[in-house]
C-alpha cells in the first residue's frame, strides 16, 4: 500500500459508518510500528474533528500495543531474557518514541560509579553497603511514599529521571546493576510487596522445599534505601498477611515474572486514575503475555 492509498484511509476516518471504520483499523493497524509518524502528522493538523481524533489516538494506542505485546512475547521466549531489556519494552508501551539509548547511558553511569568503588575482598554485605551509598547517596534515589500508585513509579525512565520508584521498580534497577557487576542479587516475589535477596551460588539448596535452605544469605528492601531483610522478618510479614510460608515466597523469582507483576501493578496505578484505554490495553497485554509459552 502507497503513502497515498494510506493518507487516503487515514482521511476516511470521519466516517460514520462503523463497519467502514473497521476496515480502515484493520488496514492501517497491520502497517505496524512504521505508520506511527504518518498518523501523527495528522493528529497535528488539527483540521479534522473529534471524531477523527479519536479514532486517530485508538489506531495509534492500538498499533503500540501490538508492538509492544509482540516484542515482549519474543522477548518471554528467548532461554535467558534480559531483565532490563524486559523493564525497557513496558516503557515504551508508554513513551513509544523515547531515547532508549539515553536510559541506557544513565544505568552505565551508575554502574561505573558502583563499580570503582568495589573490590574483590568485600564481604556480601560490604557490596550491599556500596551499592546502597552509590544508589540511594549520591543518586539520591528513594521509595515514592507520597504518590505510591503514580503509573510513573513502574517506567524505568521515569524512575531514573524522577529519582523516584515503587518497591518493584527499584529492585529491577538495583538487580539490573548487581547482576552487570557479577554480584549474585536477585528479585523476590512477596505479596504486596517486592525485595531482593543476595544468593550464595554455592549453596547445594537451592532446589530444597525448606525456605531456611534456599541458599539465601539475606534480603534487601530496595523501597528502604537497601536495608537488609532477615528471613524472620519474611516469616512475620507472611503471618499478618495471613498467609503460609510457601517456598515461593523466599527464593528467586524468574524475570518473566518481575516484568508481568509490573504490568499487574500498571492496571491497578491506571485503574486508579480511571484510565480505561490504559487498563483495557494492558489487560490484553498481559493476557498475551501469559498466555504466550517461553521457550
Amino acid at each position: 500500500m502507497s503513502t497515498a492509498e494510506i493518507n487516503a484511509l487515514i482521511t476516511l476516518l470521519e466516517d460514520p459508518d462503523e463497519g467502514i471504520f473497521n476496515h480502515i483499523e484493520q488496514a492501517i493497524v497491520a502497517k505496524g510500528e512504521i505508520i506511527i509518524p504518518q498518523l501523527e502528522r495528522y493528529s497535528e493538523l488539527n483540521n479534522y474533528g473529534d471524531l477523527f481524533q479519536q479514532r486517530l489516538e485508538h489506531l495509534i494506542r492500538s498499533i503500540q500495543t501490538n508492538s509492544v505485546q509482540d516484542r515482549l512475547i519474543e522477548w518471554k521466549k528467548l532461554p535467558d531474557n534480559d531483565l532490563l531489556e524486559g523493564a525497557l519494552l513496558v516503557h515504551q508501551f508508554q513513551y513509544p518514541s523515547c531515547d532508549i539509548d539515553e536510559i541506557r547511558h544513565q544505568i552505565r553511569k551508575i554502574r561505573q560509579d558502583i563499580w570503582l568503588e568495589l573490590n574483590d575482598s568485600l564481604t556480601a554485605f560490604e557490596q550491599v553497603n556500596v551499592i546502597n551509598h552509590i544508589l540511594y547517596t549520591v543518586y539520591g534515589f528513594e521509595g515514592n511514599k507520597k504518590d505510591f500508585v503514580s503509573p510513573q513509579n513502574s517506567f524505568i525512565g521515569d524512575v531514573l529521571s524522577q529519582k523516584k520508584g515503587n518497591p518493584l521498580s527499584l529492585a529491577i534497577l538495583y538487580q539490573v546493576l548487581a547482576n552487570s557487576l557479577e554480584i549474585p542479587i536477585y528479585g523476590v516475589n512477596l505479596p504486596n510487596h517486592f525485595i531482593l535477596c543476595y544468593m550464595d551460588e554455592n549453596h547445594c539448596g537451592m532446589d530444597n522445599d525448606d525456605p531456611d535452605e534456599q541458599g539465601v544469605l539475606f534480603y534487601i528492601n530496595p523501597f528502604a534505601e537497601g536495608s537488609i531483610t532477615l528471613i524472620n522478618e519474611i516469616d512475620a510479614f507472611l503471618f499478618h498477611l495471613n498467609l503460609p510460608q510457601e517456598v515461593k515466597y523466599y527464593r528467586p523469582c524468574n524475570n518473566t515474572e518481575i516484568i508481568n507483576r509490573m504490568i499487574t501493578n500498571l492496571i491497578f496505578a491506571f485503574t486508579q486514575q480511571d484510565n480505561l484505554s490504559k487498563v483495557e490495553s494492558l489487560k490484553q497485554l498481559q493476557e498475551a503475555f501469559t498466555a504466550a509459552a517461553s521457550e
